[in-house]
């Protein structure tokens, strides 16, 4: 099958057994999104049965300084991917200008969880910040809000595309801890609870820039409008289906890409599933180092010009460069 992966989202709908039973047996993957795009559930199939590797991740989360170490590497990786996203925006808004060099050194010297995730908030507000001034007057985006923290479920349309895009990534995350047997509920960063998917949430930080840029391609390319969106009765924001699938198609292009792994085309999607494979052996002792770190870099194709960005690279365009349109972007991984 050329599908291996179903989202369904909305207020209303049936899928019936026969067709779970079907999907499933052909090992296709089923994310149910309720109204405010946040991850329901998901349908994997059978999963890996090696109980050793779950025994491993048990025993890195009990283990204090293995924890911490192993959490600094998810967000290690986060500020990376942070900064190539601003140097990308840079390239057409030059008002973007950040520096998390206090914030890279307090977490080399952080000793708890307590702390890397202090210093993850801090270099997530700056983010944001510098993130919005891309972001036109008519979006009305000020401030990142999840699911769980806006107020009466109300927000912008840049924030509901946000969250859905983030849902779409947890459940492709899900699908790849659970496929090399992993116990999703038990993170390193996020403390383990049973009602969320904590080591999803770790794997997500240094993939959560292809959802912010899939987002900004969807606004740069003027592919949503206003009928993509509906305000409810208690004034809470959501997508509509075309809006949804806008925003999935894109997801999805942006995780078909394909980057260079090991000296091979592989797309990020399987990326993905090989970084929660890469885990998996080193939680178990096979491989010595996990990295999530490396550099990216970004191509914009501009009036048939392709100018391409490097990571931490600053002067690389003019003003010219600044006033162009933008037709299409490709997201690209230097080699591992």
């Amino acid at each position: 099958m050329d599908v291996d992966s179903i989202v369904v989202y909305g207020r209303s709908g049936s899928l019936s057994l026969e067709a779970i039973r079907w999907l499933i047996k052909h090992n296709v993957q089923i994310t149910m999104l309720d109204w405010n795009g946040k991850l329901l559930t998901t349908m994997l199939p059978s999963e890996s049965t090696n109980v050793k590797t779950k025994f491993a991740q048990y025993h890195v989360y009990e283990d204090q300084d293995t924890r911490v170490n192993l959490a600094k590497k998810f967000i290690e990786a986060k500020i990376a991917k942070s900064e190539a996203v601003l140097d990308y925006l840079k390239q057409r808004y030059p008002e973007v200008e950040y520096d998390f060099t206090d914030d890279k050194a307090r977490l080399e010297n952080a000793t708890s969880i307590r702390e890397i995730l202090g210093v993850e908030g801090g270099i997530a507000w700056k983010y944001w910040n510098e993130y919005a001034k891309a972001i036109p007057e008519q979006y009305d985006f000020k401030v990142r809000t999840d699911n769980f923290r806006r107020a009466n479920g109300a927000g912008d349309q840049v924030n509901v595309m946000l969250n859905y895009g983030y849902a779409l990534l947890e459940s492709e995350c899900l699908r790849a801890i659970n496929s090399v047997g992993l116990d999703a509920h038990v993170g390193f960063l996020h403390e383990m609870n049973q009602s969320k998917y904590s080591l999803a949430y770790d794997l997500q930080e240094p993939f959560r820039f292809i959802v912010d840029l899939a987002v900004m391609n969807l606004i740069e390319k003027g592919a949503m409008d206003n009928k993509d969106f509906i305000r409810t009765e208690s004034f809470s924001l959501r997508l509509k289906p075309t809006g949804a699938r806008k925003v999935t198609e894109e997801f999805n292009a942006m995780m078909n890409g394909k980057v260079e792994y090991r000296k091979k085309n592989s797309s990020w999607g399987s990326v993905l599933l090989l970084k929660a494979r890469e885990l998996s052996h080193h939680l178990v002792g096979k491989r010595k180092v996990v990295e999530f770190m490396k550099l990216v870099y970004v191509e914009r194709h501009i009036k048939n010009l392709l100018h391409r960005s490097y990571y931490k690279t600053s002067n690389c365009c003019n003003n010219r460069v600044y006033q162009s349109h933008f037709k299409t972007s490709t997201l690209h991984h230097l080699p591992f």
